[in-house]
């Protein structure tokens, strides 16, 4: 039987990414000193590679199916088809610049650049991405026109505009302003880093998640198209059981209308009669946000309450109907 090829991250999203393939499947071992990742479901082979490569390689078609963030995906330009947003890996990619700098724009510092004739140099990993964003700059336009920025690494440079240059950052990139260069495009988080590096943010470009994508023409192919949405349900189920708490408790039949009408449920509830007469057990799923709200009634209309955190919910014909569009 045709099995599929999945790559999944190794680095920063690894840890992540890891505990929702465990609640995902039932068996996920790593085999030692190796790259390679074992399911308990034979027709799936997985390898861990840098998040970087993955877009290309599965729009090559290397690999049927694979797990890396949305801004590699921008930054590659890749040819895929993104099946889900597994939302882990939470980044904004942003421009930083001195603290002790005026500017409160990349277009202000393009600007003040380009009317002083100095050369406008910036660092980053994500050479397309940022080439990109400096052309949508109005001062940009206004003084370079459609001129790509010079993108500068050990190996070459290319880009009409040496005014404004790109140069290849292999990490520490918060290291570099203001003696190597005078911007960065870089990821953060919290923006902790950057501050102790006396460096300020001055514009989002874009926010970035993990995201489970596959290769077109793997869709295509009825074999693996199957295995694929095999692979998107039960993620899909684990990114969902995050989200939501499954609830049992006791209630009298009195309190039973009050209760109902204060339950967020995904559906309607199961209700189901007791032994002693007159209580009945309710049985539902609830938003996790949404049951600090619920405690002051539960706690007087209610009794014997037990919470569980759901390992994965399946939404089985949202899942079918994205299957047959």
């Amino acid at each position: 039987m045709v099995g599929v090829k999945f790559a999944i991250p190794k680095g920063s999203l690894e840890e992540a990414v890891f505990a929702l393939m465990e609640k995902s499947w039932t068996k996920v071992s790593r085999k030692s000193r190796t790259y390679r990742v074992v399911l308990d479901d034979p027709q799936i082979t997985v390898k861990m590679l840098r998040p970087q490569e993955i877009p290309t390689f599965v729009s090559d078609g290397l690999y049927d199916v694979g797990i890396t963030g949305k801004d590699w995906i921008a930054e590659t330009k890749s040819d895929v088809k993104a099946l889900l947003d597994l939302e882990i890996g939470k980044i904004r990619l942003v421009i930083a610049i001195p603290d002790n700098y005026k500017f409160k724009t990349i277009d202000e510092m393009i600007a003040s650049y380009a009317k002083q004739k100095k050369i406008l140099r910036i660092s980053s990993e994500y050479l397309t991405t940022a080439s990109k964003y400096l052309k949508q700059q109005k001062s940009y336009k206004k003084f370079y026109g459609n001129k790509d920025p010079q993108i500068v690494t050990p190996w070459m440079r290319i880009g009409a505009n040496k005014n404004v240059q790109i140069h290849l950052s292999f990490g520490a990139t918060e290291a570099k302003p203001p003696d190597a260069v005078d911007a960065i495009m870089d990821v953060t988080e919290t923006g902790t880093t950057l501050e102790q590096n006396q460096l300020k943010i001055t514009e989002t470009v874009m926010e970035s998640t993990a995201h489970l994508i596959a290769n077109k023409n793997s869709l295509l192919d009825k074999t693996k198209r199957e295995k694929i949405y095999d692979i998107l349900t039960v993620m899909r189920g684990a990114v969902q059981g995050r989200k939501y708490l499954h609830i049992y408790l006791n209630v009298e039949e009195k309190n039973l209308p009050r209760l109902l009408s204060s339950l967020p449920s995904l559906k309607r509830p199961t209700i189901s009669p007791l032994s002693q007469k007159g209580w009945y057990g309710i049985n539902t799923i609830i938003p996790k946000s949404e049951f600090h709200k619920m405690i002051p009634k539960l706690r007087k209309i209610a009794q014997g309450l037990v919470v569980h955190e759901p390992r994965q919910i399946l939404e089985l014909e949202e899942i079918k109907r994205d299957e047959e569009n």
